[in-house]
């Protein structure tokens, strides 16, 4: 571990960066925190965990649907136009939810759909950065962001869930807009990192990218995962309750998120070198291989050690995928790629929560761990297929054009 610190503390010694890293990190603590937040809220002014459960669903897609389009208009007019416009909207949007001024569900769409993706804005950051001769630890920055991304879906909820259980519903809502937005701020204000601005023709002609085949195998990478990610929220509670210990399914989902940290950190340090389609083919099969035990255990500890090895392998499927995106488009699609990904992953969390909560109530948890055992089957698959295809990679550009030149914002 001397080594990994060591990998990391030079990625963040590089000019720049983290100037915009941490402020995105704790806009992203924010975001973590939103949804569970919404929850505790509704549920504290309705009583109902449906109408909570609704007024979260319409968040969650309303920023699913709502991410790649500020991302589109962050690729077309700079993160510091777009991005204080998004964030003065989110926070009357949030202001609106506290206040109940319009009905929860209203509230709820415009909060998701004015939240903007600072992860994706960060890993373009990043892309600009590390470009030609230092393009090689992009691998290493992107699994900085997964750490991120997984210390803040660790961390987050279970503060607002504090805050709930303290007597402040409204609180874990408040602390979340005031992280997102100031987090968002600090980001804007770092100008000299932000990825220059592109020419009209070569917007006109990036877009065709996002319908290429390499980045729609990424896109349906991510769906795969978000459909394994939701089957695992409802199964290892359902098996936790059916055993008659629902306590542990705190533990079991302990281990699996303490695990994901590790082979984040892991990976930033040791998954450099080969072919990254080979290495996600690797990785999806590996994650189908520790899911399958899952249908037929029945222990709590063979489940918590299966759930661990599972979540060793699921950061390098998200680093991984950052990477061939990166690779798979031009830089003037890059932020709205990143955030389709997200859009994906989010899209499949949701919709394989309320199918896994079928298929649980019909055959019980062993049901809901097929699920996810079958996303992992189609991740392989589509993982493979990148394999045997063999077309290049869009390059990028190694030196902004001429109209980049002059419609680039000069740094601070």
């Amino acid at each position: 571990m001397p080594s990994a610190s060591a990998n990391y503390r030079t990625l963040l010694r590089t000019a720049g960066a983290p100037a915009f890293f941490f402020p995105a990190a704790i806009g992203r603590l924010g975001i973590a925190m939103t949804g569970i937040g919404i929850v505790w809220l509704v549920h504290a002014r309705t009583g109902s965990y449906a109408a909570a459960g609704l007024v979260t669903g319409g968040f969650a897609v309303a920023d699913a649907v709502a991410g790649p389009q500020i991302g589109r208009l962050v690729d077309r007019f700079g993160q510091a136009q777009v991005l204080p416009c998004a964030l003065g909207a989110h926070a009357a949007a949030v202001a609106l939810l506290l206040t109940s001024a319009v009905p929860d569900l209203v509230a709820g769409v415009l909060v998701g759909a004015t939240l903007p993706q600072l992860g994706a804005l960060s890993a373009a950051r990043w892309s600009a950065l590390l470009s030609g001769e230092r393009a090689a630890a992009l691998p290493t920055a992107f699994a900085l962001e997964a750490l991120a991304n997984g210390v803040s879906y660790l961390a987050g909820p279970a503060l607002v869930s504090v805050l709930g259980a303290a007597g402040h519903p409204g609180a874990g809502v408040l602390l979340a807009a005031t992280l997102v937005v100031g987090g968002g701020l600090a980001l804007t204000v770092q100008r000299s990192t932000m990825p220059p601005l592109t020419g009209r023709s070569e917007r006109r002609h990036a877009g065709r990218a996002l319908l290429r085949s390499a980045f729609l195998r990424q896109v349906a990478v991510g769906l795969a995962l978000g459909v394994f990610f939701g089957a695992m929220q409802v199964s290892v509670t359902a098996y936790a309750v059916e055993r008659g210990t629902p306590d542990a399914a705190a533990l079991l989902y302990f281990a699996f998120n303490c695990t994901n940290l590790v082979g984040g950190w892991a990976y930033g340090v040791w998954g450099q070198g080969g072919s990254p389609r080979r290495r996600q083919a690797a990785a999806a099969a590996c994650l189908t291989l520790t899911s399958l035990p899952l249908l037929f255990i029945d222990t709590p500890l063979a489940v918590g050690a299966t759930l661990a090895l599972a979540g060793l392998v699921i950061p390098a499927l998200l680093i991984l995928a950052s990477v061939l995106t990166e690779a798979a488009v031009p830089r003037a699609v890059l932020t709205q790629a990143f955030t389709w990904g997200n859009s994906a992953n989010a899209a499949g969390t949701a919709g394989a929560a309320a199918v896994a909560g079928r298929v649980v109530d019909a055959s019980g948890a062993s049901g809901g761990f097929g699920v996810a055992a079958g996303a992992a089957v189609v991740m392989t698959a589509v993982a493979l297929a990148g394999v045997r295809n063999s077309s290049p990679d869009v390059p990028k550009p190694s030196a902004p054009t001429e109209t980049t030149a002059r419609t680039a914002l000069p740094p601070t």
